[in-house]
């Protein structure tokens, strides 16, 4: 790390006298965050030496079908169950489909939530090992936003509502997880592995084969990634880098190669967030301070004030895992709800829905979803439930654009582009 210039220590020695008085948050989120400035203003490298970059063999991005097959002794599947826990981050803000709180307890089919869903697919796995099920919570830490003029919490400035605070990216689950004591508690019970994923992602199911893998390999962390289209173009990717595997997001990218970076071509894989992570490893590193992951600088406004977050991001850790692999999955993996078009997929009969798993319908001959493109009036979630009497039948539809003030009616079959 870069020395700090005279002026940036005096800035951060104010900035951690000023933090040390907010009795909100706990010292190691205290701590935590003054790292993390500090960090930031030492400038740490984020562009790569582009000429340094490879494409990742297939031993570090293990193609998904050549791994072997799940055992299929029952007493073997019990055993790998006991080793996973699974773990949902839950921060996404349904705030660009109108909601005021989780993305995860918006209805995705039948009345039931992201959450449902989520419950539903992990007491399925319970079944095969006769157990009851625990679910457990605990929060991020909650870091105060910088004020830009002067480089002071906003909660000093007198906004110590929530505004004044922010969650620094699920680069901070590490830490949350081992801050929390989970972790420890999670290692007691002879959990081995975390398989961690976005909690929207409807794909982001429990897979033995990803499982069994890992702990043949003794591998501490796997990123899943799957095939790029030209949706995912800005999406991070997997690249050999001085000999070890780490993520390249479209921020660390010279813009003279960010078109390079763009093509599917050269970078076919992108990060699905679904994660897999040995606990052992993730306490041994938390413990060393050792995962110095890129900083993502997020400038905000909050009531006219200039302010700045920062945060980190969990795939972003996978350079600091040993023995770490990415694992290219099917699609099926992938299959997030960002926007209300990707509502519409997931409701509609393109897909089914069985204890709790959404399944791609196989009457739809084109393997790649339709182009949903719908306009402002269909942006929030009440709005779209109420344009639509009924969900459309979409399986032989290729594309669809709507604009305007348009309602649809019940009994709509769409097809080819429309």
């Amino acid at each position: 790390m870069a020395a700090l210039s005279a002026a940036d220590s005096e800035k951060l020695q104010k900035l951690q006298s000023a933090v040390s008085g907010l009795t909100q948050i706990s010292e190691n989120e205290k701590s935590g965050f003054i790292n993390l400035v500090s960090r930031y203003l030492s400038g740490e490298a984020q562009h790569v030496d582009w000429s340094k970059i490879q494409t990742p063999t297939d031993e570090i991005v293990v193609p998904y079908d050549s791994m072997p097959p799940v055992p299929t002794d029952s007493a073997e599947v019990q055993q790998l169950l006991e080793k996973l826990v699974v773990l949902k981050l839950n921060g996404g803000l349904g705030t660009t489909m109108g909601c005021t709180g989780p993305k995860s307890v918006i209805e995705v089919r039948n009345g039931l939530t992201f959450l449902d869903l989520i419950v539903t697919q992990i007491e399925i796995v319970e079944k095969y090992k006769n157990s009851k099920i625990e679910i457990h919570t605990f929060n991020q830490s909650q870091f105060p936003r910088l004020v830009i003029e002067d480089f002071m919490p906003l909660p000093c400035k007198g906004n110590s509502g929530k505004d004044g605070w922010y969650p620094p990216g699920h680069g901070d689950v590490f830490s949350a997880l081992m801050n929390s004591g989970k972790l420890d508690a999670l290692l007691s019970k002879g959990k081995e592995y975390v398989f961690v994923a976005n909690s929207d992602n409807l794909g982001a199911i429990v897979d033995l084969k990803i499982l069994n893998h890992l702990v043949k390999n003794k591998n501490e962390y796997c990123m899943e990634v799957t095939p790029k289209t030209l949706a995912d173009v800005k999406g991070g990717t997997l690249i050999s880098y001085e000999g070890k595997v780490q993520l390249l997001e479209i921020a660390q990218v010279p813009d003279e190669h960010v078109n390079e970076f763009k093509s599917i071509e050269k970078f076919k894989i992108f990060n699905t967030n679904n994660l897999w992570v040995n606990l052992n490893a993730i306490k041994r590193l938390v413990q060393e301070n050792a995962l110095k992951m890129e900083i993502i600088p997020n400038p905000k406004e909050v009531d006219g004030v200039k302010v700045l977050q920062l945060e980190t991001a969990a795939g972003a850790a996978i350079k600091f895992f040993n023995q770490a692999i990415g694992s290219n999955v099917p699609r099926s993996r992938f299959l997030p709800v960002k926007a209300s078009s990707d509502l519409l997929l997931v409701q509609s009969d393109l897909y089914t829905l069985a204890d709790g798993l959404v399944t791609r319908n196989s009457a739809r001959a084109n393997p790649a979803n339709p182009a949903i493109e719908l306009g402002p009036e269909f942006k929030k979630v009440a709005d779209f439930l109420k344009r639509f009497k009924s969900i459309p039948s979409i399986v032989e539809l290729d594309s669809l654009k709507v604009s305007g003030d348009v309602w649809f009616g019940t009994g709509v079959t769409l097809k080819g582009e429309v």
